[in-house]
């Protein structure tokens, strides 16, 4: 079932809450600035087309003399990669692949919702007979490890009472997913929209398994050591995000051109992925967030994603950090 996306009678209150709670762009203090400041794109974090387009994060730092370097990541299991590396300072991913990325040991901290979406569902061709989840036994599924399609697939398989060894996993990252699957390479894949839209719509693919409680939300992390480094930036950075989000709700024909340009897509198949499956009203990490989050850990722990030994709930409340903006916006 969509939710109700991108209605401005459902954001108004969390727009004049973030206001007036402080999130106007501007330095209180800019003495923390970086010489260099390094934040990913991605297709699947809109809100990022945006601000890359729009400069408005140069705009804010050009006064530090900071050069704001932009990378693109093409799924959650990049930007964890970039994330731990110290390629960029902010990355884009699902919630629960952050939570994994932080069980498996990486520094990074939980700071904003860029969405809440519905983004990922099981998809196969009308010639396979694929119908249902339990039909993907000893087929061949695309599939981009540590990211949220990747996890929705097993919960999805989970619930079928079957596991990742009933299927033959291809790895692929997202767009290289969707064309395997259009070619005839795979006969199933766990795609990512907008990769999915596009799939759906010009080439009559099927998405025959959606749920949209098994996707989580988007989420921006930055990496623990710079936020402890530069406590200043990341709340300024969420300033100008939250900007972004505020305009996009506000100008949907632009984000929708922004996602055109940057993927290369129809109109039909960007206003299938914004207006049906992103949900942009609310930026706050606050008790829904968090309880996503530790479900989604809890069973990926059970089947072996995430390791025995972990406690979920502790690495949640590790990840999570409200600190940089207030938890009552949106609420």
């Amino acid at each position: 079932m969509p939710f109700a996306f991108l209605s401005r009678r459902s954001v108004l209150a969390a727009a004049l809450a973030v206001t007036a709670a402080g999130f106007a762009a501007g330095p209180a203090d800019a003495s923390d600035a970086p010489s260099t400041l390094t934040v990913d794109y991605a297709y699947y974090n809109p809100v990022s087309l945006l601000l890359k387009d729009k400069g408005w994060l140069e705009e804010e730092f050009a006064g530090d003399g900071t050069k704001v370097r932009w990378v693109l990541s093409l799924g959650s299991n990049k930007a964890l990669e970039y994330l731990n590396g110290g390629s960029v300072d902010f990355g884009s991913t699902a919630g629960a692949a952050a939570v994994v990325g932080r069980a498996n040991g990486i520094p990074i901290k939980a700071v904003y919702v860029y969405s809440k979406p519905e983004w990922t569902a099981l998809v196969t061709r009308p010639d396979t007979g694929i119908k249902s989840v339990a039909d993907l036994k000893g087929k061949t599924v695309a599939v981009t490890r540590g990211t949220d399609p990747h996890i929705f697939l097993l919960r999805a398989l989970r619930q079928a009472g079957l596991s990742e060894k009933d299927i033959r996993p291809v790895l692929l990252q997202h767009p290289d997913g969707g064309r395997a699957l259009v070619s005839g390479q795979v006969d199933a894949w766990a795609g990512l929209d907008p990769h999915m839209a596009k799939a759906e719509l010009e080439d009559g693919a099927v998405l025959f398994f959606r749920d949209p409680d098994l996707n989580t939300y988007g989420i921006l992390n930055t990496r623990e050591a710079f936020a402890a480094e530069h406590p200043e930036t990341v709340r300024r950075v969420l300033a100008v995000y939250e900007k972004a989000r505020r305009y996009a709700i506000d100008h949907p024909d632009e984000l929708r051109q922004d996602l055109v340009d940057a993927v290369h897509l129809s109109d039909a198949v960007a206003e299938k992925q914004l207006s049906e499956r992103t949900d942009l009203s609310n930026p706050v990490i606050g008790p829904d967030q968090r309880r996503t989050f530790l479900d989604a850990g809890l069973v990926l722990q059970e089947i072996g994603v995430i390791k025995p030994d972990v406690d979920v709930k502790a690495t949640v409340d590790a990840l999570v950090d409200t600190s940089y903006l207030n938890t009552s916006a949106g609420r």
